[in-house]
């Protein structure tokens, strides 16, 4: 049995904070993760699909997408329909920490991905030891996750440092790591496998930017979706999250504002 934390949920409003966030994100993940024509593709905790998806395209095969939500499957699976692209994914319910694959498919895979899911398990490590055992000899691991240190906004919306606090604890209440993006080459290296690449995946923008309405409302989406949690954390009201929400509404249209934010990445490949 998991025993991953999710705080957010999986309510239609929190699949709709996660299908925005993909429309921002995706782009430059997909471009890190330069996949090749032919690779056969493994997504752990994939979702809504729509990454994985976009890795499918770029390989030109179906892409296997384990999930373990049964409300994130069935979204998934409506989203791939309606784009008409329902064979590239092949979804099967599963847990990061305990993949679902038959013998003969360990070792198969010429790229294991996952991307915002070591941070909700108490044991990331074993995560990564399931994709490195999951590639090939020579085949490439991708980690995508959260280092919530690094966000910075000016001017500050009133409130918001305490509530992000709040919310970061929410995470080691749950025996999580809110800052795993920064290791995420030390658990490549200890899952035996080598790392190649790390770099950041950048997340923010400015007043007049057109992708900035959306980069402010994921961020307000992320404090709404986990404010139960974050009042039970003892640091700060369930009122003073709804405060800080409002204020970045206001945020989002001063002049001037800029919200900056970036995902760390980081490829390792397992030996020959």
């Amino acid at each position: 049995m998991s025993t991953s934390r999710y705080v957010h949920g999986t309510d239609p409003v929190e699949q709709a904070r996660l299908s925005l966030l993909n429309e921002l994100l995706n782009t430059a993940c997909l471009r890190e993760a330069r996949v090749q024509p032919g690779e056969r593709v493994l997504d752990v905790g994939a979702g809504l699909g729509q990454l994985t998806r976009a890795l499918a395209r770029a390989a030109g095969t179906p892409a296997l997408a384990v999930e373990r939500s049964a409300e994130q499957r069935g979204k998934a699976e409506a989203l791939a329909r309606e784009d008409g692209e329902a064979g590239l994914l092949q979804l099967r319910e599963g847990d990061a920490l305990q993949l679902p694959l038959a013998e003969a498919e360990w070792g198969t895979f010429d790229l294991g991905h996952a991307r915002f899911i070591l941070e909700h398990v108490p044991t990331p490590e074993a995560v990564v030891r399931q994709l490195a055992r999951a590639v090939r000899p020579g085949g490439r691991v991708v980690l995508t996750d959260d280092d919530h240190s690094l966000l910075r906004l000016h001017p500050e919306p009133p409130g918001l440092r305490e509530v992000w606090g709040a919310f970061i604890r929410t995470y080691d209440r749950n025996g999580n790591d809110p800052y795993v993006g920064r290791r995420l080459t030390s658990l490549l290296q200890e899952a035996g496998l080598r790392p190649t690449r790390a770099t950041w995946i950048p997340f923010g923008g400015c007043a007049g930017d057109g992708t900035f309405q959306g980069v402010v409302e994921n961020l307000a989406g992320n404090l709404r979706g986990a404010r139960a949690a974050i009042a039970a954390t003892g640091a700060v009201r369930a009122e003073d999250v709804d405060r800080a929400v409002a204020a970045l509404a206001d945020f989002a249209r001063t002049p001037g504002a800029a919200l900056g934010y970036a995902f760390p990445w980081a490829e390792g490949v397992r030996p020959a």
